[in-house]
């Protein structure tokens, strides 16, 4: 428990997601701006491993299904995806715990166990959905069966886990996730209706059919995922620990300057991550939905999106980006199921322990990555079990993002550092609007 309030801490604002003028000026803007760009981790980690092959699939099924019509979307995500990872960062940074530890310290074994058990099955169905991509990517590059490229694509993210670092594995795949980007560069090699992209992009569009609501719930699930909520607390925890403070107590508490730099952490690493989702709706509405392409049920398929950039070397350019957010994302998936469970059952863990002294968390991360292969092989096509792992997401983030909400308002909790005004207003807008995608594509499928 965090101590009480005194007089001087209730007059010190806990606005800095919306307001960081405090740090601005004490800082001249040089070294505000080298502050900020010293300060970038989990957020950004967390920003770019969102365009994960589930996000580009869904993406990229979106725009060749709809075409602009789920534009706007990027635009209304944006704002409640930074205040919701921002609300996650600091529930880590306050508390010096990672969500699961706080559920189990301070809520009842009803919440915390349905919660946790949720996030284990939807991580292990997107991890094992991830794999299936990133060996069906690595099969454009290279003629190798993809049964057995999925299980090498799986024990060597595993092998790094357990007896490398995650930190060597991003160092290794971090610039092919750069390929993203040539979703950026194609759209200045297609023909655009700059009318028709601006009034798809401020002007929201809502098709009342299972179909179309489906694919709003799992776009949000794919973007507002569950593992980033207790990945980016986890790693604000991993971050203290980095920086010598080992025990929980230590951990505790943080600065309104720190705040502020994780604010605009996750800020960059939330627009990098819209952004990709952005310019991939658009290259494959104006691409693939312009030319009649409506469906996509191969790798083969949504690289046709890069070709007016990248011709003969488009499935390589795509490959790479598969390839490079993959591994970056299913370790983040799958130890998030760790960090969870360990913290249920309060066994040693985090990636910066020895094999050794954490073999529960590591034994977790194994078998969530087991389980995801197992799922890989029941032979559903890699890009459907994408879209149904994103709508699965979905369908979970919804009560996850009142635990959040709850925790991030509790001041016995949270302390001086409970939401403020705007970031209650967008994390319960966002929480809001994943109950009625959810309640709005149960009904149109209903109906019909």
């Amino acid at each position: 428990m965090l101590t009480a309030l005194t007089p001087e801490d209730k007059l010190i604002s806990d606005q800095v997601f919306i307001d960081t003028r405090v740090t601005q000026a004490r800082f001249p803007r040089v070294k505000k701006i080298k502050s900020i760009l010293n300060s970038l981790g989990p957020g950004l980690v967390a920003g770019v491993s969102d365009d994960d092959p589930s996000g580009i699939a869904t993406y990229s099924l979106a725009g060749a299904a709809f075409g602009f019509s789920t534009l706007w979307m990027a635009i209304f995500i944006l704002p409640l995806l930074t205040a919701v990872q921002y609300i996650c960062a600091k529930i880590g940074m306050v508390t010096g715990s990672g969500i699961g530890s706080v559920l189990r310290e301070f809520y009842p074994k009803a919440v915390l166990y349905p919660a946790v058990i949720g996030l284990v099955i939807a991580n292990s169905i997107n991890a094992g959905a991830d794999i299936s991509a990133i060996a069906s990517a690595v099969n454009l590059l290279v003629p190798v069966p993809v049964p057995f490229l999925t299980l090498v694509v799986a024990f060597s993210i595993v092998a790094f886990q357990v007896f490398g670092s995650y930190r060597l594995l991003a160092r290794m795949f971090k610039w092919l996730t750069l390929a993203l980007f040539a979703y950026v560069a194609t759209a200045f090699f297609v023909k655009l209706d700059p009318v028709a992209i601006a009034r798809a992009t401020f002007v929201p569009t809502i098709e009342f059919n299972g179909e179309f609501l489906s694919m709003l719930l799992a776009i949000l699930g794919t973007t507002l995922s569950p593992y980033l909520f207790f990945w980016q607390a986890d790693q604000e925890v991993e971050e203290k620990i980095h920086h010598g403070k080992v025990t929980e107590f230590e951990r505790r508490g943080c600065s309104v300057d720190e705040l502020s730099a994780r604010s605009w952490d996750v800020r960059i690493g939330m627009f990098v991550a819209i952004a990709g989702m952005y310019f991939i709706i658009l290259v494959t509405g104006a691409t693939l939905h312009h030319n009649g392409h409506t469906e996509i049920l191969s790798a083969t398929d949504a690289a046709l999106a890069l070709r007016p950039l990248a011709g003969p070397f488009a499935a390589a350019l795509f490959a790479m980006g598969i390839i490079g957010t993959g591994f970056l994302a299913v370790p983040i998936l799958t130890a998030s199921c760790a960090y969870a469970l360990a913290q249920v059952f309060d066994w040693k863990h985090g990636l910066h322990q020895p094999l050794n002294e954490a073999k529960e968390f590591y034994a977790i991360i194994v078998l969530s990555t087991l389980f995801g292969l197992s799922i890989s092989y029941l032979g559903i096509n890699p890009f459907v079990a994408l879209y149904w792992a994103a709508v699965f997401n979905g369908l979970l983030a919804a009560p996850l993002l009142v635990l959040i909400m709850c925790i991030a308002n509790n001041r016995e909790v949270m302390g001086r550092h409970t939401n403020g005004f705007l970031t209650n207003v967008l994390g319960w807008s966002a929480t809001a609007i994943m109950f009625a995608a959810i309640v709005g594509m149960c009904f149109t499928f209903h109906c019909t």
